[in-house]
């Protein structure tokens, strides 16, 4: 691999750790900025640091996303970084995925991917990244039920890890960049929600060694709109797994989800990259 440039200033990589979990065993590295602006700045750089080296080492590189206002506002910060930043990805050799979506119609503004799309638009980000490039998680138009879309997420992260040929039964997360909050999908998802039901594994034509409930949907049928999410021991696959929260109790959300993480990553609900779990924040609290 060919030695990158430096970080910029204030973006030096931390919290590596090759057991895949930070020093302490129980705690994400933290960052603090002291506006939102600031924050999603840095965010940016670091993220294109990793997918650079990333597409250094071996010719590709891969995104994972959640919603939430600070992660629509960072994808934002990184589509305007394409024509700010002197190091970017190639940007038609990355993979973006999403590790939470609702089942509303495709174009529905409360839909993650729509969001994502409509805070890149006037950068142009997405129109960079082919459309077979863009793993989005089935809508209601596609789908007759949740569990119909889930099973096909599950069905083409299968067809990736195949054509990634890193005998993984997953493709490869470079980053999973997560909001987190009390009041945001992923963090009731990730707390054990009782409303998450496992897909039947049985039900896809093609089961493979796939983990338990790798995608779950969480909500009932009577609610206007289910959420389809990876599962932690998907997402815990990321190489980095990066959280964002703007307020002390979004930091608080996000250091219990790390603090049920094992150096083994087998106990309970807890999450952590593989190289680095970072929390991002403007709380200083």
């Amino acid at each position: 691999m060919k030695a990158l440039p430096e970080h910029p200033e204030g973006v030096q990589p931390e919290g590596v750790h090759p057991e895949g979990v930070n020093a302490e065993g129980v705690q994400p590295d933290v960052v603090r900025e002291q506006t939102t602006a600031l924050l999603v700045e840095h965010v940016a750089a670091r993220v294109n640091q990793v997918l650079v080296e990333a597409q250094e080492d071996r010719g590709r590189a891969s995104l994972a996303l959640t919603g939430g206002p600070l992660v629509i506002t960072a994808i934002q910060a990184l589509a305007a970084s394409t024509r700010t930043a002197e190091f970017v990805p190639d940007w038609s050799c990355v993979d973006l995925w999403w590790c939470e979506e609702y089942f509303l119609p495709q174009e529905h503004p409360q839909r993650n991917a729509q969001r994502a799309a409509a805070a890149s638009e006037n950068f142009m980000l997405l129109s960079q990244v082919p459309p077979e490039n863009v793993h989005v998680i089935g809508d209601s138009d596609q789908f007759f039920t949740a569990e119909d879309a889930a099973a096909d997420y599950l069905a083409e992260l299968k067809a990736a890890a195949d054509a990634d040929g890193n005998g993984s039964e997953f493709p490869i997360f470079d980053i999973a960049l997560l909001g987190v909050g009390a009041h945001q999908p992923v963090a009731a998802q990730m707390s054990g929600s009782t409303g998450a039901q496992a897909l039947d594994l049985d039900r896809l034509p093609e089961p493979g060694r796939m983990h338990e409930a790798t995608v779950v949907v969480c909500g009932s049928h009577q609610e206007p709109s289910p959420l389809i999410a990876m599962t932690l021991p998907l997402i815990s696959t990321s190489h980095h797994l990066w959280m964002l929260a703007s307020d002390a109790q979004e930091v608080a959300a996000a250091q219990q989800l790390v603090r049920n993480t094992t150096a083994g990553g087998s106990q309970g609900l807890g999450v952590s990259g593989q190289f680095s779990t970072v929390l991002f924040t403007t709380s200083e609290d």
